[in-house]
């Protein structure tokens, strides 16, 4: 998550306190957005999980 902090920094002049709340904004609208057995997947990705192969969907 850290790397998408310094992104939205740098790119869009974001201080530390609005790319953080930008960031809870995103999850919780991915979150509403896909199927609860997905939810695992996007709170992983949005704490910095890693997406090795076991926790990647293959479709």
């Amino acid at each position: 998550m850290e790397e998408i902090i310094a992104q939205l920094k740098e790119r869009a002049g974001l201080t530390d306190e609005q790319a953080t709340k930008a960031i809870a904004v995103m999850k919780e609208f991915i979150s509403a957005k896909v199927p609860p057995m997905f939810s695992g997947f996007v709170d992983n990705f949005f704490s910095g999980g890693n997406s090795d192969s076991s926790n990647s969907f293959m479709p």
